[in-house]
């Protein structure tokens, strides 16, 4: 049964977009302001400590750009992905290595 403040219209379950997670990290650090949102979202304190887990950079790359937790894990992903491709595409040529 998803949890909805009584003060907001939507049926829709808010998301970290939803309350500008993405940017303002830092704005819920404050215990108290964490509270209040989680009230007015209505959602468990623990959800939005999650999130800022998840979405607060914690890194730059190269390019400036900052890196959050999510990002890493897409990254560790892809990577699993492409050593499962590498790994195919050597027993593939050792196949045909051995046909010809």
């Amino acid at each position: 049964m998803p949890l909805h403040s009584a003060n907001r219209e939507s049926s829709v379950d808010p998301t970290p977009s939803d309350i500008n997670l993405h940017q303002n990290t830092a704005l819920f650090k404050s215990p108290s302001r964490l509270r209040r949102h989680a009230r007015e979202y209505g959602l468990v304190e623990q959800t939005i400590y999650k999130w800022i887990h998840r979405y607060e950079p914690f890194a730059k790359n190269e390019q400036g750009e900052t890196v959050t937790q999510a990002d890493v894990k897409a990254m560790q992903r892809r990577i699993a992905e492409l050593e499962m491709e590498n790994e195919i595409l050597k027993k593939a040529t050792a196949i045909f290595a051995k046909t010809k």
